[in-house]
């Protein structure tokens, strides 16, 4: 298993240097984990970044894991209605 952690700040201005450098990473591993909990600012770019990381695992038939979201990424995925999709 490969546990990847996510940045201290992922807004929309690193949202896609986050993306490509997990991607790979992603990649590499058959079940990831993504570490949420160094999240401390944040805006809708991490919930659409989980997204695409959750989209991306799925087509490769591998599983992806969000373990330690702060209350402000969980509070955001329930609002755009995705909290379950995520599982977190």
């Amino acid at each position: 298993m490969s546990k990847l952690a996510l940045p201290e700040r992922l807004t929309l201005s690193e949202g896609r240097t986050t993306l490509q450098r997990l991607l790979p990473q992603l990649e590499s591993a058959s079940v990831a984990e993504l570490d949420a909990s160094p999240l401390r600012e944040l805006d809708s770019a991490a919930v659409a970044l989980l997204l695409e990381c959750q989209r991306q695992a799925q087509k490769q038939g591998r599983a992806l894991q969000i373990i330690g979201a702060p209350e402000k990424l969980r509070k955001l995925a329930q609002l755009y209605g995705v909290d379950e999709l995520l599982a977190i």
